[in-house]
C-alpha cells in the first residue's frame, strides 16, 4: 500500500528483456536501505525488488505491468517516480494507493497557472470502464505517475491536475510534455461503489 507521496528519482540504468518479462536495473538516493522482496511503486507500479548490487537494485516487470503500464516504454537514462510502501504508523498524507495501475493517459495540454501548471490528461473510456470505476470526478483522488492528485475540470475522458512548482522539480512531471505516455491509478474508493452498483442492477 502506498500513499502517492513521492521520495525520490530513480534513475534506469540497465534494462534486460527476459522472455515476456523485462528486468529493470535502477539507482536511487535510498537503495541501501533496501532489502530483496521489498515492494516499492515505480511510477505508481508496485515491483518487487530482487536483487541489489552496491549502488543498483534490480525489478522485474511482467507483460500484464507492461501493457497497463508506461514501464515499457523506458530508456537508460529516464527518470521514474519512486515511492516505499506505507509505514503502518505513518501519516496518509496523499491517498490510498495500491501501486496497481489501470491504464495510461497521454498528455494533451499543458496551461500556466500563474506559478502552477494545469496538465490535461486524456485516457481510453467506454461504458465497461467506467463500470469498473476506471473514471475521474472532480475534486476526487487520481494517481498519475505514482503521484496523488486532486482532479480537476473532469470529462468522460479527459481531467486536469494543478501541478506546484515543489511537485514539478521533485517528481517526474518535470519531464513530462504533450504527447508523453503516463500511469494511471484510480480512485479505489470509487472502484468499489462502481462494482457494488453493478452487482445491484
Amino acid at each position: 500500500m502506498f500513499s502517492g507521496i513521492i521520495e525520490a528519482f530513480a534513475t534506469v540504468v540497465a534494462i534486460e528483456k527476459d522472455k515476456e518479462n523485462v528486468n529493470l536495473t535502477l539507482t536511487c538516493p535510498f537503495v541501501s536501505e533496501l532489502k530483496i522482496d521489498q515492494s516499492v511503486a515505480h511510477n505508481g507500479v508496485c515491483l518487487t525488488v530482487v536483487e541489489i548490487e552496491g549502488d543498483n537494485y534490480v525489478v522485474t516487470a511482467m507483460k500484464e505491468t507492461l501493457d497497463r503500464s508506461n514501464l515499457g516504454l523506458l530508456k537508460v537514462g529516464d527518470k521514474v517516480n519512486v515511492e516505499r510502501s506505507m509505514m503502518i504508523n505513518g501519516r496518509l498524507d496523499g491517498h490510498i494507493v495500491q501501486g496497481h495501475v489501470d491504464t495510461t493517459a497521454t498528455c494533451i495540454s499543458m496551461e500556466d497557472a500563474q506559478g502552477s501548471t494545469y496538465f490535461t490528461f486524456r485516457h481510453e473510456s467506454s461504458k465497461e470502464m467506467v463500470s469498473r470505476g476506471y473514471f475521474t470526478v472532480d475534486k476526487g483522488s487520481v494517481t498519475v505517475n505514482g503521484v496523488s492528485l486532486t482532479v480537476c475540470n473532469p470529462t468522460e475522458d479527459t481531467f486536469q491536475v494543478a501541478i506546484i512548482p515543489y511537485t514539478m522539480e521533485h517528481t517526474n512531471f518535470c519531464d513530462i510534455k504533450v504527447g508523453t505516455v503516463v500511469n494511471l491509478e484510480f480512485d479505489i474508493l470509487g472502484k468499489y461503489i462502481a462494482r457494488m452498483r453493478s452487482l445491484e442492477q
